[in-house]
């Protein structure tokens, strides 16, 4: 991978600008901040606009209030995009990741990079690191400043953003992408300092008792697991959520309890939103979420993380979810 070049790109813009996918997660989001803080190290001018809003408990990361969203700002946003020397697309591999917002990146003339670690990247990049092993666009984004030659630059503000992307994309260190270089990238955030403990009380000790009232209504009312296969699924409707007051990452995570359950393979998680339904999957073992998604619900990802999405009626996709799924469990058998 030749450094040289992005030095060169980096160099000369005068602008640029750091982008991720529709609904930030913590990896969108944390190794975005980790960028725009090592950009700003270097001097140059930068932002970051997310397609929409990331959800409150990302908020305490360092920068997160400066965070522009093309939903709400889009004129603004699209000026920026038009003007930028140099855009980053980070932890998606396809503009249509962004909704209406990839398309105003793919207009611009800006040099195009894209740093990220899921299946299948679409060509519209000038210049990409793309691995799809491992765990984490963060885990990229701390190899790129090494290979800039820069890594004795990285320091707690850059590595929270890091170990953000780190802890919530690998499952917490637990899912099969995590190797022994995640690990002494961690080891190396907490040799400077880093309080890891601090920013998974963050990331998972604050809930609002409006989100542990939805867990249990969902854990209680909405969990079934399918008959005679090892299927998990929680189904939540528009007018659900509505009365439990939901907010936006609310729903995060509820997929792992759904997996959690002895016995159980594979877990969806299906709620109803404005004019679509949004999918999450999740697997254990060697069964090709991804791929599932992908062949029925127009999504992606990895083999045992996945989403997707549906724009018939919440009825109809669960009617089609419970027939696919037999399906597609008889074709892995």
């Amino acid at each position: 991978m030749d450094f040289e070049i992005i030095k060169a790109q980096i160099n000369k813009a005068r602008q640029i600008v750091i982008t991720s996918h529709q609904s930030p997660d913590g990896d969108a989001v944390g190794s975005s901040l980790a960028l725009y803080h090592y950009l700003k190290y270097l001097g140059k001018e930068v932002c970051v606009i997310l397609p929409d809003a990331p959800p409150a408990f990302l908020m305490w990361l360092e920068g997160a209030n400066e965070i522009l969203t093309f939903e709400s700002e889009t004129s603004k946003c699209e000026n920026l995009i038009n003007n930028a020397d140099l855009t980053f697309s980070l932890d998606y591999n396809d503009l249509t990741r962004m909704g209406d917002m990839g398309e105003a990146v793919a207009k611009s003339s800006a040099y195009k990079v894209m740093i990220d670690h899921h299946l299948d990247p679409k060509d519209f990049a000038n210049w990409q690191m793309s691995d799809t092993n491992v765990c984490s666009t963060a885990q990229l984004i701390y190899e790129f400043i090494v290979g800039m030659g820069d890594e004795s630059q990285i320091n707690t503000l850059i590595g929270s953003g890091i170990y953000c992307g780190l802890v919530t994309d690998s499952g917490s260190f637990r899912f099969s992408s995590v190797d022994a270089r995640t690990h002494e990238i961690a080891a190396n955030l907490l040799k400077l300092g880093l309080q890891h403990n601090i920013i998974h009380e963050n990331l998972f000790d604050v809930n609002s008792l409006n989100r542990l009232q939805m867990l249990g209504y969902s854990l209680c009312n909405k969990l079934k697991v399918l008959p005679n296969i090892p299927v998990a699924v929680i189904y939540l409707t528009k007018e659900e959520l509505q009365k439990m007051d939901n907010k936006k990452g609310s729903t995060e995570g509820l997929v792992n309890y759904a997996l959690s359950v002895e016995g159980v393979q594979m877990a969806a998680f299906i709620k109803e939103d404005d004019n679509k339904v949004k999918m999450s999957f999740r697997s254990k073992g060697t069964i090709p979420v991804n791929e599932f998604s992908g062949k029925h619900f127009s999504g992606g990802g990895h083999r045992n993380a996945a989403g997707g999405v549906s724009f018939e009626s919440m009825d109809k996709t669960i009617e089609k979810f419970e027939k696919v799924i037999y399906d597609f469990w008889n074709e892995i058998l």
